[in-house]
């Protein structure tokens, strides 16, 4: 876990637009149209309100700044299944924990929310070969492969876990 004390709270304030910016531009994964949605989605959220967006968050605090968060919800049309749209940590946080955390109360969460399913995408790049390794350490086996999907040669590689 990280240095400081980690809090977790699941309301989304309009500060976490930044938040989430920084902690997404310091990956270095993102396009900026990538990391437009993902504020977008923030935004989403404080204007709509969670259940009536379908973007739910919890963010990780430490000492009062968000260093890492989720982004999951419903899948439309479907009675259990839920995505987890994103996990990020801030580089200066990563490989200590908190994604790991995240993750695990997330999966509670959405059980409370009735979910049963969770399903993550992500891209087949060399790139993302952590990101892999990291789902399925977390119990997310590799469910499918969509060739191409994002790109020539970048498939989509879609993870689910059963979760009740």
């Amino acid at each position: 876990m990280a240095s400081g004390q980690i809090a977790f709270r699941r309301d989304a304030r309009e500060s976490d637009k930044q938040a989430v910016r920084e902690i997404i531009e310091s990956s270095g994964f993102f396009r900026d149209d990538e990391t437009e949605v993902a504020v977008e989605l923030v935004r989403e959220c404080l204007n709509r309100g969670a259940d009536a967006s379908g973007y739910h968050f919890l963010f990780a605090e430490e000492d009062g700044k968000v260093v890492g968060y989720t982004c999951f919800g419903p899948i439309a049309c479907t009675l259990f299944s839920y995505d987890l749209f994103w996990i990020a940590v801030h580089d200066s946080c990563r490989g200590k924990g908190v994604g790991k955390e995240l993750l695990i109360r997330s999966e509670e969460v959405i059980k409370q929310m009735g979910g049963r399913r969770i399903y993550i995408e992500t891209s087949s790049r060399e790139l993302y070969d952590p990101t892999r390794a990291f789902y399925l350490k977390c119990g997310y086996p590799e469910e499918c492969r969509l060739k191409d999907f994002y790109a020539p040669g970048d498939d989509k590689v879609v993870y689910v876990k059963a979760i009740a």
